[in-house]
């Protein structure tokens, strides 16, 4: 039987299935060491096959300029070719990156981009362009108010999740975030899971969220603490939802709570940005500034390309 089985190249997979395949390695071996293998591979990782779904946040938790960013998303997104289901970044600094997004976001069904600097006009005016998002994420994003939410929701009448949450220091001065949860509850009637974590909400603003999403199976309502709605209203009231929150119960649940918030700002820099270290393991300079030239940012990796510039092929 082992005589008549052939072996198949790597090569002649299907692109497809070498997308796959590749989209379970590290970034930074997709972009720099994948392509250097052979053609084949070449091709399948500069197309849309690997990009369909785009997943850089621990990267950018280390990535401290915003034009490296900028450029690395557009390089992305462009090979997607359209195809681009699910994007998840941090740390966006300006509305023109995310007004790219948008107009590249036709098949975009999940959005994640927490801790960006977007403004309320900045989302407003592409929120029509993210009609087919399922799935939002904008949380920490402390410019965003209700007519961000509002646009939307307007706009996504497929949105089934939605995450809100914020670090307690970025809301100690705001009064009240009620008409956040007005807008929710006036656009956003088919959600299923719903994330304010330490929003300055009240009772009302959570009645009426539930009272307009009938939907919900999963609420978060951690730091809530205005919202004086205890265990047995839920059960009562909601017996098939979920809810966490509002009290933060006991002291080491607590300090696991304020873990959590923090680690969003402080990195233990156990993620490393790509190309930063030699092949001995040890921190080189000369890789990173090289990583980040124009011939990076191609379209195609040119494999003829003097291969002592690269990391070595596995």
């Amino acid at each position: 039987m082992e005589e008549n089985c052939k072996l198949r190249n790597w090569d002649e997979l299907i692109p497809d299935a070498l997308g796959l395949i590749f989209s379970h390695l590290p970034l930074q071996e997709v972009l720099t060491v994948v392509p250097r293998v052979c053609k084949a591979w070449n091709r399948a990782v500069t197309g849309s096959y690997c990009w369909q779904e785009i997943d850089i946040e621990l990267w950018c938790n280390r990535c401290h300029q915003s034009d490296h960013l900028d450029r690395m998303l557009q390089l992305l997104i462009n090979r997607s070719s359209g195809s681009l289901r699910k994007l998840s970044v941090t740390g966006l600094q300006n509305d023109s990156i995310f007004s790219f997004i948008a107009q590249h976001a036709g098949s975009l069904k999940t959005l994640k981009v927490p801790r960006s600097c977007l403004s309320n006009s900045g989302v407003v005016n592409v929120a029509e362009k993210l009609s087919s998002l399922t799935f939002l994420d904008l949380s920490y994003c402390c410019k965003l108010g209700p007519e961000a939410i509002q646009a939307m929701g307007k706009h996504c009448k497929s949105l089934t999740e939605f995450s809100r949450n914020m670090h307690p220091l970025d809301v100690a001065s705001v009064v009240s975030h009620d008409d956040e949860a007005y807008a929710i509850a006036r656009t956003m009637p088919k959600l299923k899971r719903l994330e304010i974590a330490y929003h300055r909400v009240s009772v009302e603003g959570v009645l009426k969220i539930l009272s307009s999403c009938i939907f919900l199976q999963f609420l978060e309502l951690r730091g809530c603490w205005d919202v004086q709605l205890d265990n047995k209203f839920f059960k009562e009231k909601f017996p098939d939802m979920k809810v966490l929150g509002p009290r933060v119960i006991g002291f080491y649940d607590m300090i696991n709570d304020w873990e959590d918030c923090c680690s969003d700002y402080f990195s233990d820099g156990s993620d490393y940005l790509a190309w930063e270290f030699l092949e001995d393991g040890e921190m080189g300079e000369y890789e990173f500034e090289h990583g980040w030239d124009d011939n990076f940012y191609a379209d195609r990796v040119n494999i003829d390309r003097e291969p002592h510039i690269w990391p070595p092929s596995p």
